[in-house]
Parts: C-alpha cells; structure tokens; sequence
C-alpha cells in the first residue's frame, strides 16, 4: 500500500464513519484489506484500491470500511458495568418503569455480545426488556442475528453456567436458545447519519450503551455521535460510554464514582436559554 493509498483510505474513513485511521495503522490495514483484495479478485491490496479510486463503487467501498473498523467485543466486557447495570440500575428501571419493557439501544454493538449479555442479565431476573443493537457493519449484524459463536467467542466473558443456561451446541459452535435471541433486535445505523424513523420509533430509550466506540472517532464526529444519542434518552435515563471515554459535560455528566456513566444534562431548549 502507497502512502497516496492510505492518505485515502484515511479520508474515506474519516467522511464516510468519522474513523480516524492513525498512521501507525497502515501495515494493519493492508493486513486486513489482503482478504477483501482475494475475495474481490484482485491481485494484492493496491490493485484494489486503484478501482475503488478509478471507479468509485459502494459495495466495494462499505466492504473496506467495515474491515477497518475496529469491531473487536466479548460477552461481558468490563465486568464492573454488568454487575452495576444488573445489581442497581435493572432493579430501580423495573420499578420505576412499574413492570413496562426497559428498552436499551446498543450503539455501535458490533457482533452482539454485549447485546446479549445485557439480555441474559435482565432475563435471569425475570424482568422484561427490548434491546435493539444497531452497527454499521452488516456482517457483523447478520452475525449477531443468528447469535452463533465460536467456541472461543462463547467462552470469552461467559461463566460455564452461563454459557450453558443461554446457549445450545450447534454442531462445533454455540448458539443463542430462542428466550435470548427474541428479547434482541438488530438493525444497521450509521451514527453519523440522523436516525432513521424506525430507530426512533423503538425508542426513547431507558439506556444507551454506545462502550469504546467514540474514542476512536475524529472531534467532529465524536461530538455529532453524542448528540445523535441525547434526544433518543430519557431524561431519567443513563448512558453508557467506555471506561476511558468521555462525554460533552454539556450534553452528559458524569456520575460519581462511575466510571463510564452518564445521565442527561439539560435539554438544548434550557441550554439554549
């Protein structure tokens, strides 16, 4: 791969996600694009890109986007968030929502393990909830659609027990039992763009995860995710960020002591005035 080369694919990724493809990621991008360039009948990585210049096709353009993307996961990730969203905020939403459905919106939930995880949570307690888990990659939702993983997928994060009670042996893999994959909805969101009405209508939301999704994000794109999530949020509702990411204290503030998580500041209207 040229430099020219990645210049380009750092644009492309840039405008089209608002990813920020650092330099120190070119020899990882032409590893993972090697794949797609023998997939697509190409000789090597550079004659790929030559037609994706040359002809501009969005197929082929989606496809090399979403190899690019970090869309690394595992059940459970970042215990402390699971043990806080099962042992304080499931019981309180239950309560307070006096036995409705919680509605949690995955943004960014990649293949569906923390979708799940978060499903498995609420089910063990009896307590009703829709999760929709939305991302751009649609190999990754068809993945999480049919909730079946590797061996090694399944046993990372989840307790024997767990794996046993949620999932059923499909041939050499694990896949969701039925309870588990009704209670999680899957659709392609594009952060970046404004929500598409059936997204919305799924909503408001009583949570929102959107974990280690932002940080990789450009400025501008970062701060036009967080504000693609304030609206969808109930007033009493809580996002989720990673551990490491943080929100525009305009939009979100922090909760003390909880590292990650946020609830709504004030509307744009008290904002504004």
């Amino acid at each position: 791969m040229t430099p020219e080369d990645f210049d380009k694919l750092q644009s492309l990724m840039a405008s089209r996600v608002g990813y920020a493809l650092t330099p120190d990621r070119m020899q990882l991008a032409e590893h993972r694009l090697g794949p797609v360039a023998r997939r697509e009948g190409y000789h090597n990585v550079e004659a790929l890109l030559h037609t994706l210049w040359s002809r501009p096709v969005g197929s082929l353009g989606w496809s090399i986007i979403e190899t690019l993307l970090n869309t690394e996961t595992w059940f459970r990730r970042d215990r402390n968030v699971f043990d806080l969203f099962a042992r304080e905020l499931l019981p309180a939403l239950h309560k307070a929502r006096q036995g409705r459905a919680i509605r949690i919106w995955v943004a960014g939930g990649a293949s569906g393990q923390e979708a799940f995880s978060l499903a498995m949570a609420a089910l063990e307690k009896n307590i009703p909830v829709e999760i929709l888990s939305t991302d751009i990659s649609q190999r990754a939702l068809e993945k999480g659609g049919r909730g079946i993983y590797s061996g090694f997928e399944i046993q990372r994060g989840l307790t024997a027990r767990s794996m046993l009670r949620w999932f059923e042996p499909v041939e050499d893999q694990w896949q969701a039992r039925p309870e588990l994959r009704h209670a999680v909805h899957f659709d392609r969101t594009n952060l970046l763009d404004p929500l598409p009405v059936d997204l919305a209508g799924k909503g408001p939301f009583d949570l929102i995860f959107c974990r280690n999704v932002v940080s990789d994000m450009i400025p501008d794109a970062r701060a036009k995710v967080l504000d693609r999530l304030y609206e969808p949020l109930l007033d009493d509702g809580c996002l989720f960020l990673g551990l490491d990411e943080k929100a525009d204290g305009k939009l979100f503030r922090p909760v003390a002591g909880r590292a990650g998580l946020y609830v709504k500041g004030p509307s744009r209207d008290q904002r504004a005035a």
